[in-house]
C-alpha cells in the first residue's frame, strides 16, 4: 500500500531548517509494510497543503502531514485538510492526543485531524519529530486495516450481507 508524507512548514520550505520530521514519519511507515512513494515539503497555508494534499490523492491510500496543527497564526493543516476530506475520522487524532495526556502539557494544543476523501486517509500530525514517532506509535496498529477498508473494495467489510 502506498503512503506519502507532507511536511508543512514555512522555514523548512525556504530552506532554513531542516525537515526531521518527515524523514521519520516515512521511516516509521516502511516500517509498517506501506510503500513511501513521497516525501515532500510545503508551506504552511491552507491553499498550499490544501493542493498538496489533492495532488497526493491519486498516488498515495495513506497521507500523512506533519507540522502547521498548532495555534499560530499560520499554523492551518487542519484547516486545509478539512477542505479536501469527505468523511472525519475523529477517532485518530483522539487516540493521539489523549496519550499526551500526563506526558506533554502541550499535546492538547494540537488541533491535528483525521478524515477520507475518496480512497485516501489523511492524518494530521504535529511538526516534531518526536510527536511524529509518538503519534504513529498510538495510531500505528490501525492504519493498514484503515487503508485497507478504503482501497480494498472486496473486503468482508464492504460486501452486502444477501
Amino acid at each position: 500500500m502506498n503512503a506519502a508524507v507532507l511536511t508543512v512548514s514555512d522555514r523548512v520550505s525556504r530552506g532554513e531548517a531542516e525537515d526531521r520530521s518527515g524523514p521519520a514519519a516515512a521511516e516509521l511507515l516502511q516500517g509498517m509494510g506501506f510503500d513511501v512513494i513521497a516525501v515532500q515539503v510545503v508551506a504552511d497555508g491552507v491553499d498550499s497543503v490544501s493542493a498538496a494534499l489533492r495532488e497526493l490523492l491519486s498516488r498515495a491510500g495513506l497521507i500523512i502531514t506533519s507540522g502547521g496543527t498548532g495555534f499560530s497564526a499560520r499554523d492551518l493543516t487542519p484547516e486545509a485538510t478539512a477542505a479536501v476530506i469527505e468523511r472525519p475520522a475523529p477517532g485518530l487524532a483522539e487516540a493521539m492526543r489523549a496519550a499526551t495526556f500526563g506526558k506533554n502539557p502541550h499535546g492538547m494544543l494540537s488541533r491535528g485531524v483525521a478524515g477520507i476523501a475518496g480512497s485516501s486517509l489523511i492524518i494530521n500530525l504535529p511538526g516534531s519529530e518526536r510527536a511524529v514517532r509518538e503519534s504513529l506509535e498510538v495510531i500505528g496498529p490501525a492504519l493498514w486495516h484503515a487503508v485497507e477498508l478504503l482501497i480494498e473494495p472486496n473486503s468482508d467489510h464492504n460486501v452486502a450481507d444477501n
